[in-house]
């Protein structure tokens, strides 16, 4: 996982641990943001697959579904939030 400087700051500001962002990029929802970049977050289909995948762990990655990465087009972290807003289509 490669994180820019600005994603390891919030990452650590936040208390986010590398495996939600590591569940957001394989079992997220998708959605492109600008140009060059990409939004993942978990709806409500992607958070049933992270709960059924994470098993007995569900308990304690349940408190990080609310959050959102935000990756470029090279495969670089450039951020990492709770999300606050809900997400319009």
């Amino acid at each position: 996982m490669d994180l820019t400087k600005h994603a390891k700051s919030r990452q650590q500001q936040r208390g986010i641990p590398p495996i939600i962002i590591d569940l957001l990029q394989t079992h997220g929802a998708v959605e492109r943001a600008g140009k060059d970049a990409t939004t993942y977050y978990f709806d409500k289909a992607a958070r049933r697959k992270v709960l059924a995948y994470a098993g007995r762990m569900s308990r304690a990655i349940e408190e990080f579904l609310d959050y959102y990465a935000v990756v470029g087009d090279d495969g670089r972290v450039i951020t990492v939030a709770p999300r606050i807003k809900k997400v319009r289509h």
